[in-house]
């Protein structure tokens, strides 16, 4: 089973699902809410997307699932109100046992609050009542990149946490083709992220190799392949030893029903399924016009040549040898013998 495929049927937590304007990560998150064997009620909070977009059918599983839609309370309309205190009240009501609390999406509301330390305050307590709760409890959280963001993922918030991002494919095409470097295994996990960090967190690059000139055209792909993306896995979990922090970071694929290897995808199975090239380093002495190797005779003969360097003396203690040069100046006068001192 895949770590994705693990999160999406067990979430536990805080878990983050970060969407851009180049790839949307909401069939991820169409699948948190679907129905589960987990023992855990869900509350989503939709703020950004109306829940027919999120839940395949509203009607049923109600006994599973408790929708709240906030979509139509705006600031600066009749239909506005504060959010926060129904949405903590929600949660305090809700029957006892383990709760999974989904809000769609974090950047709205932050938007509709005009301040983000207020809307991180407000997170901190969701996530405090979550936490109190018998496990596995959950704090699902979808956003798009904003300044917010910073704010979720520090450990200020919680040590543990599963942060999912989504990215066109073209990313990884662009990486491959452009640098010659192959996502891991296939490629030496160093060097690869190494250049897709950067290049991945700058937003406006993604958007040009999908919507810029020869681009995909479109936020999730073209043709056959619409609904495939790459999912980036940030896993933060505290070690046994001491306490520490690890980060684990991995890729995987999304093909429209589920996740898949990268080399599966559609849109990069003829980048990924190349074989592997053998990378020699490079030998000076390929592709003369002469011979420059050695046969084994010439190299024992070589090796009895003596070195005019290398003076043979059986005495232990070092010895300096000098040979004048035909412009030295050596003789045994005292070249400070007119001078009275």
């Amino acid at each position: 089973m895949s770590r994705l495929t693990s999160i999406i049927a067990n979430p536990s937590g805080l878990v983050i699902l970060q969407s851009s304007v180049s790839q949307t990560c909401l069939p991820i998150l169409r699948q948190i809410l679907k129905p589960a064997e987990r023992p855990s009620r869900t509350l989503l909070f939709s703020f950004l997307y109306p829940p027919s977009s999120l839940v395949e059918n509203l009607a049923s599983d109600t006994s599973l699932i408790s929708i709240f839609d906030y979509t139509e309370r705006i600031p600066g309309y009749d239909t506005w109100t504060d959010s926060r205190q129904d949405t903590l009240d929600a949660i305090k009501s809700a029957p006892p046992g383990p709760l999974s609390v989904v809000i769609d999406s974090v950047d709205t509301l932050a938007s509709d609050i005009s301040s983000d330390s207020q809307t991180f305050k407000f997170i901190k307590a969701l996530f405090t009542l979550i936490s109190s709760r018998p496990q596995p409890s959950v704090l699902v959280l979808h956003l798009l990149t904003c300044s917010f963001l910073p704010l979720v993922t520090q450990t200020a918030l919680s040590p543990i946490l599963t942060h999912v991002i989504a990215h066109p494919p073209a990313l990884i095409e662009y990486l491959i083709t452009a640098f010659s470097t192959l996502p891991p295994p296939a490629g030496p996990a160093e060097k690869f992220w190494g250049i897709f960090i950067p290049i991945s967190e700058r937003a406006p690059e993604s958007q040009r190799l999908v919507y810029g000139p020869g681009g995909t055209g479109t936020c999730a792909g073209a043709g056959n392949n619409s609904n495939e993306f790459v999912v980036e896995l940030i896993i933060r979990g505290v070690g046994t030893e001491g306490g520490r922090r690890t980060i684990e970071r991995l890729l995987e694929g999304w093909d429209g029903k589920g996740t898949e290897r990268l080399e599966r995808l559609g849109s990069l199975k003829a980048l990924l399924s190349r074989k592997e090239i053998d990378v020699k380093p490079l030998d000076p002495m390929q592709n003369v016009p002469f011979n420059l190797h050695l046969t084994k005779s010439q190299e024992e003969s070589r090796g009895r040549v003596p070195l005019p360097y290398a003076h043979q003396s059986s005495a232990t203690c070092s010895t300096i040898y000098y040979e004048p040069d035909s412009a030295d100046d050596i003789d045994d006068d005292d070249p400070d013998e007119d001078l009275d001192i």
